[in-house]
């Protein structure tokens, strides 16, 4: 095949006979053409690296050092949290449910200290026996690994600020742990969701 500017100069292109008189004007159409080939190109290439780049979504407790994140399981809580849909994954009864908090059992979690396994797959809680297997070893390792909120990297400076909802949900335990407290535990709840959208959604909205 030619260079384009062959194309351009040939009295015939694409077995299109030209006239002298319109031969600019057909040069200048093949060559917008080609430019919006071009330019088309460029913007999906462009997006779809937008696609696979998250970091400005990925919460300040998440660790440094990914640009893009699907999910992370949490040892020490043995949950999962989804980054897209801000949502925590654990079992109750037996049963796999997703809530935008932790049960109230963890309303000392720390997730800013607790470890924390990033997932690129979809709905990693399904290969769970092999997750916790594989990273159980990673509880009660705290302390041990950087986080977005805390690190310098200017890349992060959108997500230091994610601190996307409380990590207790009084509703979430098993009734058999609310009854007696109902009152307090509901109360208690409440209090620290109003507390924690300005302040860090781990220990009862307090920061470590």
């Amino acid at each position: 095949m030619g260079k384009v500017s062959d194309i351009l100069n040939d009295g015939i292109s694409f077995g299109i006979p030209l006239a002298n008189n319109s031969t600019t004007q057909m040069k200048r159409i093949v060559l917008a053409v080609i430019i919006g080939v071009a330019s088309f190109s460029s913007i999906k290439a462009s997006a779809q690296i937008n696609l696979n780049i998250n970091i400005g979504s990925q919460p300040a407790w998440g660790p440094t050092g990914y640009d893009h994140v699907d999910n992370y399981y949490l040892p020490d809580v043995d949950s999962y949290y989804n980054v897209s849909s801000q949502n925590y994954t654990y079992l109750v009864n037996g049963k796999w449910v997703s809530k935008r908090t932790l049960p109230a059992r963890y309303s000392n979690y720390n997730l800013y200290n607790g470890y924390k396994v990033v997932m690129n797959k979809p709905n990693p809680y399904l290969n769970h026996a092999q997750n916790l297997k594989q990273y159980g070893k990673y509880k009660n390792y705290h302390g041990k690994q950087g986080n977005i909120r805390d690190s310098k990297d200017k890349r992060y400076m959108a997500a230091r600020n994610n601190r996307p909802g409380q990590n207790v949900n009084p509703r979430s335990n098993e009734r058999s742990q609310m009854k007696g407290r109902a009152g307090h535990g509901q109360g208690h709840g409440r209090d620290n969701q109003k507390g924690n959208n300005n302040n860090q959604p781990q220990r009862g909205g307090r920061e470590r």
